[in-house]
């Protein structure tokens, strides 16, 4: 069913240093499915706070939040759910007559994930120390993961992610060959870094999971490695397609039939 847009179409948009174009297409899609009067955006601001502020302003009911602003807009909103206040960090804000309260979906998708591809409570390396690094390392730790190893250049995040999770940090790999590696950086990310294997070749060798949460592409350098080694994979467009139906609840109110949301998962990947 088509929706046209009139004054009384509500606007959910994102905010990214590299917008994609999963999101856009995974919202939008849904809201044509369910005729719902609804608009999805994309933007990469230039002025994070203005942003917020004209979410509010406009009344923009949703907003989708990545890297880099997970953390630097949690000054800018009114309330914190649990999700997010737990692990200071968000993924998604909430406008409600100009309240604004933010969650994180993000650490919903990787439980999940964790979860229904069976992945050993293994020892774990994680690459990055950011805001969606966070939710990945607490997911793990709450899904039973105790032995893991945070690996980050910057000491200050590294260290205080370690230790807020009960794991180790070290700045780089060294010889670590882990049975599960997870990258949370921009590395095999669409641009400059877009044919940067995360992990050295050695590393992907002898692990049995890899878990790459960059969804554009969803097969970057890593993946694709590991899929030629016959590994198990999660891919980051599984995690952005999971974290985006939760949004997608708060912002509507309405949850879509399991067979809606793999139909727009499909379109956004195609």
């Amino acid at each position: 069913m088509s929706v046209t847009a009139s004054k009384e179409t509500l606007l959910c948009m994102s905010l990214a240093g590299r917008p994609g174009n999963f999101g856009v297409r995974f919202h939008n899609d849904l809201y044509q499915r369910l005729g719902l009067n609804f608009y999805y955006k994309a933007f990469s601001p230039t002025d994070l706070a203005a942003a917020i502020a004209g979410m509010r302003a406009l009344g923009i009911r949703g907003c989708g939040v990545s890297m880099p602003f997970k953390e630097a807009c949690i000054p800018l909103i009114d309330e914190m759910d649990p999700s997010a206040a737990a692990i200071q960090s968000i993924n998604t804000i909430v406008n409600t007559d100009g309240h604004l309260k933010a969650y994180n979906t993000d650490y919903i998708a990787v439980a999940q994930l964790v979860e229904t591809h069976a992945v050993p409570r293994t020892r774990f390396v994680l690459r990055g120390s950011g805001g969606m690094a966070k939710a990945v390392a607490c997911a793990m730790r709450d899904a039973g993961f105790t032995d893991g190893l945070i690996v980050a250049r910057n000491e200050q995040a590294g260290r205080a992610l370690a230790r807020t999770c009960g794991f180790e940090w070290q700045p780089e790999l060294g010889d670590e060959r882990p049975p599960l590696l997870v990258n949370v950086t921009p590395l095999g990310m669409a641009g400059d870094q877009a044919q940067t294997l995360a992990f050295e070749r050695s590393a992907i060798e002898a692990a049995e999971t890899a878990f790459d949460v960059v969804a554009t592409p969803a097969r970057t350098p890593f993946i694709l490695e590991a899929e030629r080694l016959g590994k198990r994979l999660i891919t980051g467009d599984q995690v952005a397609a999971i974290q985006a139906l939760e949004q997608f609840v708060l912002y509507t109110g309405i949850r879509p039939s399991d067979e809606d949301y793999q139909a727009a998962a499909a379109f956004a990947r195609s």
